[in-house]
């Protein structure tokens, strides 16, 4: 009997993907499995390649604002730039719309990310445009970063705390899902003066996406359920599974922890959430407001 894809998984999809025979010579640092792919560029720098497609329904509504739309569609990516330590650069933007969408509508979404390409330097350099039944964006981001500045995934230490930039919970209730800023000024404060051991930004989930740093450093992630920040009205449930929160979750020695906290007199704000530990790679659990460690649910934001 044909398996479906709901019943087959995302991150199963992507695990079969990244043993396609793609091909991927010596420049290619990283292919699938990182927020971005790194690809080497010029003598002391990568270059950062991510993409994100938003589909009409699944990650916004029509009868939000355009504005915010466009802006989210370009922001996503900028995120992923961020969690490697990078700066964005050049942007390809190809879009989808019904023929009755009003033309106002649409300015309204190129309005978005242009306000937010301005923000970050980032050039809006081409694209495509095609008839759809919804509404489709498509954005196509490049950036560079140092060598000595790229942060992975699957390098964070045995004994790292765990740390996240903001709240978490709510945001597609909140509307924060279409209104973040990319954690960018975040992301260079840490490379200049923390240097973190591996980084993501969180887009599933706390746990969905702290799993994936996880088995990628071979190592077990802690939470502590009192240390993790949560934005209004957002239970610890919202703040594990939610996603969309578009923070920055990151690994670093602990003997750090006293200059991450002093981070907060310059308007920064970072929060210890956890440790990562000896165990099998890939499992998160935590540590629950009596003190008893307990399991927590493998799941996420799921495409499929």
């Amino acid at each position: 009997m044909p398996q479906t894809l709901s019943q087959f998984g995302e991150f199963p999809l992507i695990d079969f993907l990244k043993k396609q025979t793609f091909r991927k010579n010596k420049d290619v640092l990283e292919g699938i499995g990182d927020d971005t792919a790194v690809v080497s560029y010029t003598n002391d720098k990568y270059l950062l390649l991510t993409t994100d497609m938003l589909i009409e329904g699944v990650h916004f509504k029509k009868s939000m604002d355009a504005f915010y739309i466009g802006h989210k569609a370009l922001a996503c990516s900028i995120s992923d730039i961020a969690a490697m330590g990078g700066m964005p650069k050049y942007a390809l933007i190809s879009i989808g719309l019904p023929a009755g969408l009003d033309v106002a509508f649409v300015k309204k979404i190129y309005e978005g990310m242009n306000q937010l390409a301005k923000m970050f330097g980032v050039n809006i350099v081409g694209g495509d445009t095609v008839k759809g039944n919804k509404i489709i964006i498509n954005v196509s981001l490049t950036g560079e970063v140092k060598k000595k500045n790229l942060v992975r995934r699957s390098t964070a230490k045995l004994g790292d705390n765990i740390y996240v930039t903001g709240a978490l919970g709510r945001s597609y209730i909140n509307g924060g899902h279409l209104t973040f800023i990319p954690r960018i000024n975040d992301s260079q404060y840490l490379i200049k003066h923390i240097k973190p051991t591996a980084m993501i930004d969180i887009s599933d989930g706390l746990v969905a996406d702290l799993r994936h740093v996880a088995k990628a450093s071979r190592l077990k992630a802690r939470l502590d359920q009192s240390r993790i920040p949560r934005t209004k009205n957002a239970t610890i449930s919202h703040a594990l599974y939610d996603g969309e929160d578009f923070e920055l979750l990151f690994t670093a020695s602990a003997y750090k922890d006293e200059k991450l906290m002093r981070a907060q007199t310059r308007g920064i704000a970072f929060f210890k959430i956890g440790e990562m530990i000896a165990g099998r790679g890939g499992e998160v659990d935590m540590i629950d407001t009596n003190g008893k460690i307990k399991k927590v649910l493998k799941k996420g934001y799921i495409h499929f």
